[in-house]
């Protein structure tokens, strides 16, 4: 009998063990399938605000602002330009780059899933919702109530929208190497799958700005049709990986490094490797260059600063090399665009010069010297 009463009462107490272990895991599993019940993708047609074939795209990382919708900001840069990032954390790559007013900010409310004003809106953060480009999510709504309500159901803390942008800043660093992890790991791997099997062997990347503008040359012309997850995989192998590589590869070349930025447009002049260009200046002993995104901007740097120069480098168009500034020949007016807008294009020779304006409807051929203030003023 009393044998038989430590047999029961060992397995209550271990029924009650397994009881927990199943009830831990019934709360984990209702979390997890409660938080993947709330889609960031648009239900409702999307507001895109860019314009082009890449409006559909971030054009700072290529996600689909449509499936991260309800995550996605626009805000407008100094000149105008409308874009559209898939999150908070794009939008603040693109702040860290560009002056960009808080007035122009826009957030897609999480519930009615339209436009707000950023500033003035409440947000969720770190709620059982996965993040978008981020280990923390930031969901944004423009009623205090709706935003509670949310909480009861998938967890965070309401925070206003200095807070919530000062969060993805001071997380940047962070969830950039998070996400670079990811992407060497499986990302890359299948896009240079993709491509080989895939797409035209022929593509100049050096022809894309922005990674959103490759993605639509992509889908539409260069590639055979891929589901959305193998063409970001793709662009993302291409524009991160091979772009780079391919530079690589030419032994003369204008170097920048990552913190270099325009002085004059304030933009990371190594994004756009076509277009770089630098000015050299030298005090006794001592040399310092500046870097910038074209030759216009070089140009309108260079004609208030024109002393103690040493010398000028910019990247010859067919052969991607650096080349004498002072000595290249530059084509005006024609229909290639740089990344601000219209630019003088630099070759080594006069002839490469001469085909090029031919090919792309240049106006005409000119010379360092003959460049004045006013021609780049007309640009």
């Amino acid at each position: 009998m009393i044998f038989c009463a430590i047999i029961a009462k060992k397995l209550r107490e271990t029924m009650k063990k397994i009881f927990s272990l199943f009830l831990i895991i019934f709360i984990i599993l209702s979390l997890q399938l409660q938080a993947k019940s709330f889609s960031k993708e648009a239900t409702v047609k999307p507001i895109l605000v860019q314009s082009g074939k890449e409006k559909n795209w971030c054009p700072i990382c290529g996600m689909s602002i449509k499936k991260f919708y309800k995550t996605s900001y626009s805000a407008a840069l100094p000149n105008g330009t409308k874009r559209q990032y898939c999150s908070i954390r794009c939008l603040v790559v693109d702040m860290k780059e560009y002056n960009i007013k808080l007035s122009t900010i826009y957030a897609i409310d999480a519930k009615t899933q339209k436009q707000i004003l950023a500033k003035n809106a409440f947000y969720v953060v770190g709620s059982k919702v996965k993040g978008t480009m981020s280990k923390v999510s930031k969901l944004a709504f423009a009623n205090k109530t709706d935003a509670k309500d949310f909480i009861k159901k998938y967890k965070g803390k309401l925070v206003d929208f200095t807070q919530a942008l000062k969060m993805a800043k001071e997380s940047l660093k962070t969830d950039i190497a998070m996400i670079n992890k990811k992407k060497q790991k499986k990302v890359y791997p299948m896009g240079k799958k993709l491509f080989k099997a895939k797409c035209s062997k022929k593509i100049d990347l050096t022809d894309y700005l922005e990674i959103n503008e490759l993605k639509a040359a992509l889908k539409q012309e260069l590639c055979k049709p891929l589901k959305e997850k193998q063409l970001q995989a793709v662009a993302l192998y291409l524009w991160e990986v091979k772009r780079f590589g391919d530079l690589s590869t030419i032994k003369n070349r204008i170097k920048v490094t990552t913190e270099e930025k325009c002085p004059i447009c304030g933009m990371f002049v190594y994004k756009y490797p076509r277009w770089a260009a630098q000015i050299f200046y030298k005090h006794n002993d001592h040399i310092h260059h500046f870097s910038f995104d074209g030759v216009k901007d070089l140009m309108k740097y260079y004609f208030s600063h024109k002393d103690n120069i040493d010398k000028i480098l910019v990247t010859d168009y067919y052969s991607q090399e650096a080349i004498d500034g002072i000595k290249a020949y530059y084509v005006l007016g024609s229909n290639i665009y740089g990344p601000m807008g219209n630019e003088l294009i630099p070759f080594k020779n006069k002839e490469d010069a001469k085909i090029f304006k031919k090919d792309h409807f240049g106006k005409y051929i000119i010379k360092f010297d003959k460049i004045t203030y006013d021609t780049v003023k007309n640009l």
